[in-house]
């Protein structure tokens, strides 16, 4: 694949010495003529430095970082297993091609164009569990492995932005048409989106991975479905809110009835219980109350003058210890 630079520089300087032993050494040129030998070994010189240059050049190669180098030999068109990494590297270029893959972190976009019809519309087209066709913008985030890049030129010969926008692009169109077309739209719009996107995620990194594929991120940007069907999931939307606000309005009225009725119960009962308290008061209070407890509290209370005005009948006072007149 690679020539060393010394065994190559030795014999570009051997080829110049056997050049100038026969210039100086032949007959052609007399004593007198030292001078013009000395310019025509100047002038080879200054040739074989230039072919140096060139050929030096050719025979190394430079990787940037972030890249491999993939190592194809022109003879029988085969690939080295292993690239090269960044740094410099020899090669022959009469016998080995280098092409440089990236291996850092690339990101591919595939959106809607603005303009109706154009060439570079490049949004996904699924449909969903109920026929309905479906268009998507996605982004994805992925690495190429280095040790599977000659693995990977060597199934598709082209550079990554073509296989991005050929073989990635197609990858994804099946892991989305798996995944959401057993989806129902109004879920992956709602509650399973998150869900929807991770398992095209898994099942998209299952179909890149045999090529050195890592896929980092995957994010649906855009869901764009029938104007019909997009009205109709905003009505049942609408519907289910209006519809979730009257059963919490109704279920605060019953807590609200429920709260009444206990507080009325709590009334009854305190006012069962101060009535009860208060028959067993008049209950006891009468059975204290006698005719001799009468007698001595009047007779505590009189302060021995006869009423000065009474009717027809004398009222009569008993005392206490008194017998009958």
């Amino acid at each position: 694949m690679a020539t060393s630079i010394d065994t190559t520089l030795e014999g570009i300087r051997s080829s110049m010495r056997n050049s100038m032993s026969g210039v100086s050494g032949g007959g052609g040129l007399s004593g007198g003529g030292s001078g013009g030998g000395r310019a025509l070994r100047l002038a080879l010189g200054a040739v074989v430095l230039v072919a140096l240059f060139l050929f030096s050049k050719s025979t190394v190669t430079y990787i940037e970082p972030g890249h491999v180098g993939i190592v194809i030999h022109r003879g029988g068109g085969g690939v080295d297993p292993q690239p090269l990494g960044p740094g410099f590297h020899l090669r022959n270029p009469l016998l080995t091609q280098i092409t440089e893959y990236p291996t850092f972190m690339q990101t591919l976009l595939l959106a809607k164009d603005p303009t109706e019809g154009s060439a570079n519309n490049e949004e996904i087209n699924v449909n969903s569990i109920e026929g309905q066709p479906l268009s998507l913008d996605i982004s994805m985030s992925f690495e190429l492995r280095p040790d599977k890049v000659p693995q990977l030129y060597s199934t598709f010969r082209t550079d990554v932005y073509t296989i991005q926008h050929g073989f990635i692009k197609q990858a994804i169109r099946q892991s989305l048409q798996e995944v959401v077309g057993n989806e129902e739209i109004a879920a992956i719009l709602g509650p399973k989106k998150a869900e929807v996107v991770a398992r095209t995620q898994a099942a998209l990194q299952k179909r890149v991975d045999p090529y050195g594929i890592d896929v980092k991120q995957f994010t649906l940007n855009e869901f764009r479905a029938p104007k019909a069907v997009m009205d109709a999931i905003s009505l049942k939307n609408v519907m289910q809110q209006q519809a979730l606000t009257a059963q919490n309005e109704l279920q605060k009225n019953t807590f609200q009835a429920q709260g009444d009725s206990i507080k009325a119960v709590g009334r009854a009962k305190a006012i069962l219980a101060e009535a009860e308290a208060q028959a067993k008061a008049n209950d006891l209070l009468s059975r204290s109350i006698t005719s001799n407890l009468v007698q001595y509290e009047m007779a505590k209370r009189w302060n021995g003058q006869m009423p000065t005005v009474t009717g027809g009948a004398m009222p009569l006072l008993q005392l206490p210890g008194s017998g009958k007149p």
